[in-house]
């Protein structure tokens, strides 16, 4: 297999993989779910912002520890 088949492969295996968990909180506890959707609207979008680069930068610590 070629290295971008395997790219490509990882890339759809990694969505596949987020899409799961992502969908997890929203079926087994809606009325949470929507809860924090309503207090997630009424942070500032500094406070956004911030969150969002955390996600980012804890998503690339985990793939440097995973590769």
């Amino acid at each position: 297999m070629s290295s971008t088949a395997s790219l490509a492969s990882s890339l759809g295996l990694a969505l596949a993989l987020m899409l799961v968990l992502e969908g997890l909180l929203p079926f087994a506890a809606p009325a949470a779910w929507r809860d924090a959707f309503r207090r997630l609207l009424e942070l500032s979008d500094g406070q956004i912002r911030f969150i969002g680069l955390a996600l980012i930068a804890s998503g690339l610590l985990l793939t440097l520890f995973v590769l």
